[in-house]
């Protein structure tokens, strides 16, 4: 039985948290093979726009701090984007308590920091009219001159690594791509340009959850059907 969900919210953001009880999958029934899932809690955080501006997400983070080595943590996005900051301490959790076990949905949209998130994750999940950006960050500084140009010349080196790391490692962008993406190309996709880059690993279609060389497979077949017609 599934305990009921605890709920923490943020100003942007909503956390539920439910213990799952361990899981028994028949494999081969003569032999006794089973796949086992041992007890765990799955954390399902709803990602809104990256802009907490009280407390910040202190709550949320202190909750996922507590993670044991089989919890998993799942992404519910529909996101403009926001402070890459806020974006980067979720990398961290994920890195330190959540690494190799993450899930995102992309539901309905990703842009900016959003679009980050999604990528940063494991296991990506999109739909069939979900909506994706990458764009490099926006922002600015004050100070005296020295201050700003130090300033600026530290964050772009740091940011630039990030997005680096997350985009280009993967093959999400090319090497020429990125580079258009830092002197200010937008990267626009729907889910089939996403499943062809790799970007999403699988697509809810019908009721199922498939591939997303699957969900590829079966856009050809619509096509080579309307052809034949």
């Amino acid at each position: 039985m599934i305990s009921a969900k605890k709920e923490l919210s943020s100003e942007q953001h909503t956390l539920y948290s439910e213990v799952i009880p361990e899981q028994k999958k028949v494999i081969n029934k003569e032999r006794r093979i089973y796949e086992i899932t041992p007890k765990h809690t799955r954390y399902r955080i709803y990602i809104g726009r990256f802009f907490e501006l009280k407390k910040g997400l202190h709550s949320v983070f202190n909750e996922l701090k507590s993670a044991k080595n089989n919890d998993i943590l799942e992404f519910m996005i529909d996101s403009g984007g926001g402070f890459v900051n806020e974006g980067m301490q979720f990398y961290n959790i994920m890195q330190e308590k959540f690494y190799g076990r993450t899930v995102a949905y992309l539901d309905n949209k990703g842009y900016s920091m959003g679009a980050m998130l999604f990528s940063m994750c494991d296991k990506r999940v999109v739909y069939t009219y979900s909506d994706f950006m990458y764009h490099n960050y926006s922002g600015g500084a004050v100070g005296k001159g020295g201050e700003v140009k130090a300033r600026i010349s530290h964050t772009s080196k740091k940011l630039e690594a990030f997005f680096y790391d997350i985009i280009v490692k993967n093959d999400f962008l090319s090497e020429d791509e990125y580079k258009q993406m830092l002197v200010g190309q937008d990267y626009w996709m729907g889910t089939k340009e996403m499943c062809k880059r790799g970007i999403a690993t699988h697509v809810i279609l019908n009721g199922q959850e498939i591939t997303a060389k699957e969900y590829l497979k079966t856009l050809k077949k619509k096509k080579k059907s309307k052809k034949s017609k």
